[in-house]
């Protein structure tokens, strides 16, 4: 690591546009639900609909992008997702304004927000391998974590308190605001970024659509990586409408003790960040990758025990702030080993595929969750996410990973 660890200033302006759009997002924590009970007296399943179906059609429509970015200079395609989501945003304050709001306008701006977030991690993942040697890329990746555990600790209770003022489309119109502040500071990087060839850039070929897929099962070290990534989280996810509807139905908790439980421990996730490289530089990527991805996955058991009262209340913030911890370690060193070994010209496509694939399994489980705790109750169903977590180690690399193999030769000559 070069001393001081200074990433230099097109890093920090990229840095910066990521805590200015990631800060906005959590303002507008819960926005999209409240306007449709509030606004458009929505029922509990078009409520659901918004954040499953949305991201699950949104994940279908980044699937064609994650190739066309491939072959894109990454930078205008930042700025452009970033002018995107700027856009669709205001849709909503502007059609509030003129009375003309309407449920599926909700859907198609989530679907529009949900394809572009897919497309714009896709593409910073590969502009941030291009702009950083490989030993900066775990203290990048430690910097983008800390902040997103930052802005989750400070955005959502001032979002409530500007919806408790404002109203939930006040919150809207500054999530979108952040996105066109990021947009202009990445515009401000200035990086010249070489074109990539002319021939890929020229057509998207119907085999590229699942070449990021493909890149990722067929290597070993990726491969358990992305299941257990996939499975992790939508598991996670899944348990998380039925642990609202327990804490502030049955065991009778105040919504303000609700956020509180999952606001302070994300404490935990900037702690796990900061220690993400220490550790890594002491015990090696691998190592911390697999114990930090086993640890996190036996603390979502505990909520199957949640009782009322302080004791509950307590119970729930000590199971948050472990998982987050491990959390706040494993994840930027994944990310990490997940951008060393893919290769520099498949990094678009593999991150495009990995990120796909997990909002399409967080709505499934989603769903399938609901269906159990209506089943089962909101107690069992979550216990039984919590026993099919502590399987999702079993996933993890084995090995560290091995040198990247030299680039496929092209099918086809290149044209000029």
């Amino acid at each position: 690591m070069r001393s001081g660890h200074r990433l230099g200033r097109p890093f920090g302006w990229l840095w910066g546009a990521y805590g200015t759009s990631a800060l906005g997002t959590w303002l507008a924590f819960g926005a999209f639900p409240l306007i449709a009970i509030q606004v458009l007296h929505a029922g509990p399943g078009e409520v659901a609909a918004l954040s499953s179906v949305g991201a699950a059609v949104g994940a279908v429509v980044a699937v064609p992008l994650g190739p066309w970015v491939e072959f894109r200079r990454k930078r205008p395609v930042l700025i452009a997702m970033d002018l995107v989501r700027f856009a669709a945003l205001l849709t909503i304050p502007a059609a509030f304004a003129l009375g003309v709001l309407t449920f599926l306008q909700l859907l198609l701006v989530s679907v529009v927000v949900a394809a572009a977030d897919i497309t714009f991690r896709a593409a910073s993942g590969a502009y941030l391998k291009t702009l950083l040697p490989p030993e900066d890329l775990l203290v990048a990746n430690a910097r983008f974590e800390s902040t997103a555990w930052t802005t989750t600790i400070i955005g959502p209770p001032l979002g409530g308190a500007a919806i408790g003022l404002l109203g939930p489309v006040a919150t809207l119109v500054a999530d979108a605001v952040s996105y066109l502040l990021s947009a202009l500071g990445i515009r401000a990087m200035g990086r010249h970024e070489p074109r990539p060839e002319p021939r890929e850039a020229a057509r998207l070929r119907a085999r590229d659509l699942l070449d990021g897929w493909r890149y990722i099962l067929a290597d070993a070290t990726l491969r358990p990586l992305f299941i257990n990534t996939a499975l992790f989280n939508g598991l996670v996810m899944a348990a998380s409408p039925l642990l609202a509807v327990l804490m502030l139905g049955r065991l009778g908790f105040a919504p303000w003790q609700y956020g509180l439980a999952f606001a302070l421990p994300s404490i935990g996730g900037l702690l796990g960040s900061r220690l993400a490289r220490p550790l890594a530089t002491r015990f090696g990527q691998h190592r911390v990758l697999v114990v930090a991805g086993t640890l996190r996955a036996f603390w979502p058991i505990g909520l199957a025990f949640l009782g009322p009262g302080t004791g509950g209340l307590l119970l729930v913030m000590g199971v948050e702030f472990g998982l987050i911890l491990c959390c706040g370690v494993f994840n930027p060193v994944s990310a990490t080993y997940r951008l060393q070994r893919t290769a520099t010209d498949r990094v678009a496509r593999t991150l495009s595929a990995w990120a796909v694939t997990t909002k399409a399994s967080t709505a499934l489980l989603t769903a399938v969750w609901g269906v159990l705790g209506g089943l089962l109750g909101p107690r069992t169903a979550i216990g039984l996410a919590g026993v099919l977590l502590l399987a999702t180690p079993l996933l993890l690399p084995r090995r560290g990973a091995a040198p990247l193999p030299a680039p496929e030769p092209e099918s086809e000559p290149s044209r000029t």
